[in-house]
């Protein structure tokens, strides 16, 4: 026997603003198994995706694409499977009417760690390039790319009223990565 499940229209459920009015991310969201879509300051669809923890995934997707994050919608799911969850994905990029750039060209951005090495300034990436530098200065040059860049982020996100703390693994950045811890 065949359970069939309901799945919710992306146009069904209510926008949640990513950012609280006390600079945090949604609590209701912590530990919750689902898919959900995320969408930027014109609540124009930029990605959808599932999680075991949407809560935590959202917090990944706001300091690698700051500028696409600004509403979500969600499903939490009580029996999850990978399929039921693809589903619900591939539902709502249909309902879209188009497959949002998270899902598509810029897949990438939003679900992995962030490459610093196309992030540097002609000075950081011509002292990177010299061919007598030694590895360990240029792993120098990376960890102080990436503490630049993770500046960047931080002073954004401040900019936009977040208080939620954000700490990145300090030992990606030493080959060039920004992640979350």
């Amino acid at each position: 026997m065949t359970s069939q499940i309901n799945i919710p229209t992306l146009a069904s459920l209510d926008y949640i603003s990513y950012i609280n009015d006390r600079g945090q991310l949604p609590e209701e969201l912590r530990g919750k198994v689902g898919a959900y879509a995320v969408f930027d300051q014109s609540k124009i669809l930029q990605f959808v995706g599932f999680s075991r923890d949407i809560f935590l995934g959202l917090k990944q997707h706001l300091v690698r694409q700051p500028e696409g994050c600004y509403w979500v919608k969600f499903s939490p799911v009580d029996r999850p499977s990978r399929t039921l969850l693809e589903n619900i994905r591939d539902a709502w990029i249909a309902e879209n009417g188009s497959t949002p750039s998270g899902n598509g060209i810029d897949e990438a951005k939003w679900n992995q760690p962030i490459q610093v090495k196309g992030m540097m300034t002609p000075e950081e990436e011509a002292n990177y390039t010299k061919t007598t530098i030694e590895e360990i200065t240029q792993i120098k040059i990376l960890k102080n790319v990436a503490r630049r860049v993770e500046a960047e982020i931080l002073t954004q996100l401040k900019a936009r009223g977040i208080q939620e703390e954000i700490r990145f693994n300090p030992k990606l950045k030493e080959e060039g990565l920004l992640d979350l811890k």
